[in-house]
């Protein structure tokens, strides 16, 4: 990674994902996390806060070591225990059947081998376990998804392989045995990046 990735990146991330309109979104997502827990892409911790009273440690990975120097402050502030891994989702080295909940908000997206990462989600979880997300991705009006379509290769450069035009629903649907999930566009954000898709997606053994 170069300076602009783990210096100037982490910023940004956490700047845009530290907006007080997506606050709402986390605690939807958030409040029926349950047992051992895992956070793909854990960034500058901002999920911390909204974690149920409940969870008192969660293991998180993130690929980007400029992003997790920023998550400190918000580790020392909160009552949950952070065991954080500096690695990709695509390999995790947890065991088979490990966790009752694995989260991911806003992560999908950057994700190079996303196939690969919910392979390794969907392993890691334990039979009936859910994986609970938020993401952005591909709208479902074909004039935004020309625009998402011309944006990315842009967007992936300045924003650390993001993609705007994931098709969330197809990709989560071609690897969980059941897939709950909402599409709508977020308030206060233009619609090429802030088509949403939230749920829960089950492991069913």
């Amino acid at each position: 990674m170069g300076f602009y990735s783990q210096k100037i990146l982490p910023y940004l991330i956490d700047w845009s994902l530290s907006d007080p309109s997506l606050a709402k979104y986390r605690q939807e997502v958030l409040a029926n996390v349950e047992g051992e827990v895992l956070e793909i892409g854990f960034g500058s911790g901002v999920n911390l806060s909204y974690y149920p009273e409940h969870i008192h440690k969660i293991i998180t990975v993130d690929v980007n070591p400029g992003i997790h120097a920023l998550a400190q402050k918000r580790i020392q502030a909160s009552s949950i225990t952070v065991d954080h891994h500096i690695l990709s989702g695509e390999n995790l080295p947890m065991a088979d059947n490990t966790f009752n909940s694995v989260v991911s908000t806003w992560t999908l997206c950057s994700i190079e081998n996303v196939e690969q990462a919910l392979k390794e989600i969907y392993r890691v979880l334990k039979p009936r376990g859910r994986f609970f997300f938020i993401e952005h991705g591909l709208s479902n009006e074909p004039n935004v998804q020309v625009w998402q379509n011309r944006l990315t290769p842009l967007q992936k450069i300045i924003a650390g392989g993001c993609h705007l035009n994931r098709n969330i629903r197809q990709i989560l649907e071609n690897q969980f045995d059941t897939v709950s999930l909402e599409e709508f566009y977020a308030e206060k954000a233009p619609k090429i990046m802030g088509y949403l898709y939230k749920g829960i997606a089950t492991k069913a053994r």
